[in-house]
């Protein structure tokens, strides 16, 4: 389903989130000053990943039935072949 909605890069935002803000909390358990900056890379990779993720279902295609189209350009590949063509 993942590679169905072209989710993999907001997956992977997510986890390298997640890996960032595991090194923010051992950075800061030391007392380091930057672990801060790590937390804010953290944040911005969980902005990204929701925005990647969300992406599909903000510009997907209305069809006939009022039901979203979440990959357009297959759908509309589909119309274009002619009835009696096999693949």
């Amino acid at each position: 389903m993942i590679k169905v909605l072209k989710l993999q890069k907001a997956v992977i935002s997510f986890i390298l989130g997640i890996l960032a803000l595991v090194a923010y909390i051992i950075m800061s358990s030391n007392k380091l000053e930057s672990s801060s900056y790590v937390l804010t890379l953290a944040g911005l990779l969980f902005i990204a990943g929701s925005l990647m993720a969300i992406y599909p279902i903000l510009f997907g295609k209305k069809d006939k039935k009022g039901k979203v189209e979440l990959d357009p350009e297959k759908r509309e590949a589909m119309e274009q072949e002619p009835e009696g063509a096999t693949s």
